[in-house]
């Protein structure tokens, strides 16, 4: 049954990821948490090999959706924020060895709540609103902004799709259905590196210790990032940031709140 669930649960996250561009991670890691009974750290290595799987699908799959040519004409973007995101994925996983489960729950509390909130108000912003910055400027904050995405995306183990989408739109004023793509083709090296520093500093055991459970829930997010894909463009943006942000904000809560958990 567990493994049923793991499918079912990895299938709806994956559809959410697959329609806006995301690893679907913020809402996986409490069910890892919560529901599957995994202490936060092992949780966190589940999300981020899954994440890997969710995010690299949906790009696949978009790439029928989306015109690929519009994605390359905007590589430089990606590379901008992947020089911030790549050495901040790298410190992230040094630091989270070091860091008290009771404390990173405060972190992931604080994280999600943020992130509901900034899906939130991006809902109110109109499309291809930005904030006018100079192309110096833009390049200056795409690194600072990747720093700061690299390192609570690989402390947290998540892809940090919902702080990529709005930087991209923000700084660059780049549609949400691109700055989606480019979300995912900023994702994959940053969860790359992460993964990487994992296995270095606490190894990969819970997936190992877990293969069929988490086979399970990656081949459920394949075919929800599938399903996810096809309802893009179908589905109104407006609702869509409005409910992440509120699952967002009840997660961010059900976070804080739960007991420590003993790894499976």
């Amino acid at each position: 049954m567990k493994n049923f669930y793991g499918f079912s649960s990895g299938a709806m996250i994956g559809a959410l990821g697959g329609l806006i561009g995301l690893g679907g991670a913020e809402f996986r890691l409490p069910l890892l948490n919560i529901v599957f009974k995994f202490d936060l750290k092992s949780a966190i290595v589940l999300n981020l090999a899954i994440s890997m799987v969710t995010v690299t699908f949906s790009l696949v799959f978009r790439a029928f959706e989306v015109d690929i040519s519009l994605v390359w004409a905007h590589i430089l973007i990606v590379l901008n924020i992947l020089l911030g995101s790549l050495y901040g994925s790298y410190i992230g996983a040094n630091l989270v060895s070091k860091v008290d489960e009771v404390l990173l729950k405060k972190i992931v509390f604080v994280f999600l709540l943020f992130l509901g909130i900034i899906l939130i108000l991006h809902s109110c912003l109109e499309s291809g609103y930005n904030l006018g910055f100079s192309p110096l400027t833009s390049f200056i904050l795409s690194i600072i902004c990747g720093y700061f995405i690299g390192l609570v995306s690989s402390m947290l183990g998540v892809a940090g799709g919902e702080l990529i989408i709005p930087t991209i739109v923000l700084i660059y004023g780049i549609d949400i259905k691109l700055a989606g793509s480019l979300s995912l083709l900023i994702s994959i090296p940053t969860l790359l590196v992460s993964l990487w520093k994992y296995h270095k500093k606490l190894g990969l055991d819970p997936i190992m210790q877990n293969k069929d459970f988490a086979l399970f829930m990656a081949g459920g997010s394949i075919i929800g990032a599938f399903l996810g894909v096809l309802l893009l463009g179908k589905t109104n943006d407006l609702f869509i940031e409005i409910f992440l942000g509120c699952l967002l904000i009840v997660s961010a809560f059900k976070m804080l709140f739960i007991k420590k958990r003993s790894a499976q």
